[in-house]
């Protein structure tokens, strides 16, 4: 309960913050509707060329390509700037005043900030995706939409591991920003599906970097191809990518020489 009111305390003063530059919001969810488009025009120009790309029809893609937006709104919204004000405070000494709150340090390093303008892309993510399966003409059941649920919960829980790790990193590196665009240069390979790719590069994507778990994955469930197998790792891969971030973070604060020290 504690950290509910904690998470809606850091809305409100985010939405504050926000509605002081209303214009900047604006301007800002603008641009972020723009990318989406570039990302369905991108879509669109592969299949000019063919009728499948890696056994998916367009439409199908068009439902990775809506994950895969949904996913990269909920980035920018809360890890990125969550992830760059850790790297900052670790470089100034300023995590004390996080360190000293009687609340999980993760959380309050992980979840104090947020830039709700990408919001629109989490939003328009979602509608890219019932736009593609209202083409296929189906029509989820409770079932599936139960599964879809904690597919894109295990690809949020996945992916915010990735980005505490790279966070975590910090302790020790000083360019870890570098380690983000790397993240985000291969995060754009999750518009299309992992059947796409082959060989070495498909088991690093699947494995190494999981953006098979974060877009692909969950856009078969939808779509009611999820088998048990993917069902079950999707949710072994986000626990234990959840449980290692938490455990990395930990022994990085041991290690941390704060301002005061």
């Amino acid at each position: 309960m504690q950290y509910l009111k904690l998470i809606t305390l850091f809305l409100k003063a985010n939405i504050l913050i926000e509605l002081e530059y209303r214009a900047n919001f604006v301007a800002h969810a603008l641009v972020s509707l723009g990318w989406v488009s570039v990302t369905i025009v991108g879509t669109t120009v592969f299949f000019t060329q063919t009728d499948t790309i890696g056994g998916w029809t367009f439409y199908e893609t068009l439902v990775i390509s809506g994950m895969f937006t949904l996913i990269g709104g909920f980035i920018q919204m809360f890890l990125q700037p969550n992830v760059q004000k850790v790297i900052e405070m670790v470089r100034l000494g300023t995590l004390d005043f996080v360190l000293i709150k009687p609340v999980n340090s993760q959380f309050m390093a992980s979840l104090r900030y947020a830039q709700l303008f990408s919001g629109v892309d989490v939003i328009a993510g979602g509608f890219i995706m019932v736009y593609a399966m209202g083409h296929l003409g189906l029509t989820p059941d409770a079932v599936t939409l139960l599964l879809f649920a904690v597919m894109v919960l295990m690809s949020m829980v996945i992916v915010y591991s990735i980005w505490m790790v790279m966070a975590t990193f910090s302790f020790w590196f000083v360019k870890v920003g570098n380690m983000t665009e790397l993240f985000n240069s291969v995060y754009d390979t999750g518009r299309f599906p992992v059947s796409t790719f082959q060989g070495v590069l498909r088991v690093m994507l699947t494995l190494v970097i999981p953006i098979a778990f974060i877009t692909t994955f969950p856009a078969q469930a939808i779509l009611g191809r999820l088998d048990a197998v993917t069902f079950v790792a999707s949710v072994v891969m986000g626990f234990g990518m959840f449980v290692f971030s938490a455990w990395f973070w930990r022994f990085a604060i041991r290690q941390y020489s704060s301002a005061s020290s």
